[in-house]
């Protein structure tokens, strides 16, 4: 095994987050005290988690396991991981507490696994890919990858219309059951898509001109004027200007994720799981306030 596969990702957070949140918010783990915390560290693992090097990154119980897992040996990571999840099942109603979607538990069962043997129990089912989220084929995605390049070739007017279609395209590759561009009374819709239970507007714009606030300020308002459920997803070919993304973010809560072309070009060249940027990006929204932060910001180390 490589030693790229014995590395603690970002993205293996954002999962072992997932599985081991807390009600209280972010930052907390499971239902665990400061002091309940440091006496499982040091009953089940041997470790001295209030020591000061695993506060680096903040204090919280939440930053120290992230710093703790990223920074320990392959097999101490493994332990740690086991023993949480034998505590989450253990303790009379963590389980029901947090209840986990299918691809959830295999993607914490695949994490477990890279690091040492398999998760105790029956996994929920086989760990391929769930029906809802199907695996891609090679040459679906290096299709994808020809005809986003083809859209760039062409003029501003056809290749507006052409890059709603190609995302559409992508949506329904990965299982999003896409729809195309229409039209409500006053305003039009570039299409949609279902992810993680909720309906995603689509905006897409491919200028030579980064978005600006008052592009985002107006795809927000569609957004908000439909049902409680409804999110945004905002493309746009050029990106989007600081001070653009700023103004819109300051005091302003937001309900919509973007992505700009460079996202897309990483996607396809490192064949990263569409969904899995679209949830990490969902992520840091909701942690950070910010819509947009880059694929390659997301996989900084990779």
């Amino acid at each position: 095994m490589s030693a790229a596969n014995h590395r603690f990702k970002t993205s293996d957070f954002r999962v072992v987050e997932e599985v081991f949140k807390s009600e209280n918010g972010l930052g907390y783990v499971l239902d665990f005290s400061n002091p309940t915390f440091s006496q499982f560290f040091r009953e089940e693992i041997g470790i001295n988690i209030d020591d000061p090097r695993f506060s680096v990154e903040g204090g919280s119980k939440g930053k120290r396991l992230s710093y703790f897992l990223r920074t320990s040996d392959p097999a101490t990571v493994h332990k740690t991981l086991v023993a949480l999840w034998e505590y989450r099942i253990a303790v009379p109603g963590l389980a029901e507490m947090n209840p986990l979607t299918t691809s959830t538990e295999n993607a914490f069962r695949r994490i477990v696994e890279r690091f040492g043997d398999s998760l105790p129990g029956k996994p929920a089912e086989p760990v391929a890919d769930s029906p809802s989220e199907p695996s891609v084929p090679d040459e679906t995605i290096d299709r994808l990858a020809a005809r986003f390049l083809e859209i760039s070739k062409l003029a501003p007017q056809p290749r507006g219309c052409e890059f709603e279609k190609f995302l559409k395209e992508v949506f329904d590759a990965h299982g999003l059951q896409g729809k195309k561009p229409f039209r409500l009374v006053g305003e039009q819709i570039d299409g949609s898509c279902e992810f993680d239970h909720a309906s995603y507007l689509l905006e897409a714009k491919w200028q030579n001109e980064k978005t600006s606030a008052s592009d985002l300020r107006n795809f927000q308002g569609k957004v908000e004027a439909k049902s409680a459920w409804t999110r945004g997803l905002f493309v746009s070919y050029s990106g989007f200007s600081e001070q653009g993304l700023d103004a819109f973010t300051r005091g302003h809560r937001t309900s919509i994720i973007c992505m700009d072309g460079l996202d897309l070009y990483e996607i396809f060249h490192h064949r990263r799981s569409f969904t899995e940027v679209l949830r990490l990006k969902r992520r840091e929204a909701a942690d950070t306030g910010r819509p947009f932060v880059s694929v390659r910001d997301l996989f900084p180390n990779e």
